[in-house]
């Protein structure tokens, strides 16, 4: 790929999380009931179904319906930066690419969810012997995760390489 398009032959990895995600989101729209739990690592990891009209954790759930839009703006923003970015990348941050195609992904999952049906659908719920329960989540949140923490090791390469060049 000539350096004009920079990294953004790494959309294919957004693409392929955005088809996992939604056909996981609809295996489990078709096949569970409404917080109903399969419990697969007992004590420890269930599936469920739910859903989340707010952000990340819940935040802003309860309001009247205007922070889907919100989020669905933010979201659309977040993703033409990615992409431009994308663009812009060297050869030799393939690194940085599978990061920023990861949250990408992520971030277009669940835009389309939130836009569609108006709810983002979770379904994997982490738990620690049904006293402890983290929010549950899908696979573009696990995608937007993962990227979130490449980028941040990316930035802790990247000034490593730079405190190098300089002694």
């Amino acid at each position: 790929m000539s350096a004009r398009f920079g990294k953004l032959a790494w959309l294919w990895l957004s693409v392929l999380v955005i088809v996992l995600d939604q056909a996981s989101k609809h295996y489990f729209e078709t096949n569970f009931r409404m917080y109903q739990k399969v419990e697969v690592i007992p004590d420890y990891f269930a599936w469920t179904l739910a859903y989340n009209t707010g952000a990340a954790f819940s935040f802003l759930a309860d309001h009247s319906g205007w922070q889907r839009w919100l989020f669905a703006a933010i979201a659309v923003g977040v993703s033409a930066v990615l992409v431009v970015w994308l663009k812009r990348l060297k050869p030799s941050e393939s690194w940085l690419a599978v990061a920023l195609a990861l949250v990408l992904g992520g971030a277009l999952g669940n835009l389309y969810d939130r836009i569609v049906l108006g709810h983002v659908v979770d379904f994997i719920l982490v738990h620690w012997q049904n006293r402890w329960y983290f929010p549950a989540f899908n696979i573009a949140d696990s995608a937007i995760t993962v990227g979130a923490v490449m980028l941040a090791l990316d930035m802790f390469r990247s000034s490593k390489t730079r405190e190098m060049a300089n002694d």
